[in-house]
């Protein structure tokens, strides 16, 4: 415990990001918002005091921004033990360019039926 953080909670429950990095400090303010209690960065996870937030509650403020930030359709999120953990669904990649049939326009002349 020499390198511990004095402000960090020592009963904490965590908030796995997995792939949502850029969402970061979207979802530290969303949640210091709602919960009202102050949000620790450790790596690649969030940290909350246990004591004043249940792991229900957390679970339920993560599933409000995911929702609210329309990431519902591409994530999920699981609970493994103090950890709640925003997953990717399998075999849902990212779309870069959608597929557009190109319609058959008809010239002038066909148009008009000459």
């Amino acid at each position: 415990m020499l390198f511990k953080h004095k402000n960090e909670p020592q009963n904490k429950l965590q908030v796995d990001l997995g792939d949502l990095e850029n969402e970061r400090e979207h979802l530290k303010s969303h949640l210091e918002q709602h919960l009202k209690v102050t949000v620790f960065e450790n790596k690649n996870k969030l940290t909350v005091d246990s004591e004043k937030v249940t792991l229900s509650d957390l679970h339920h403020i993560v599933k409000k921004f995911i929702y609210h930030k329309a990431l519902s359709n591409t994530h999920w999120i699981s609970l493994e033990g103090s950890t709640v953990k925003i997953n990717r669904f399998q075999g849902h990649d990212k779309k870069k360019d959608k597929n557009k049939k190109e319609s058959q326009h008809q010239s002038l002349t066909q148009s008009w039926g000459l």
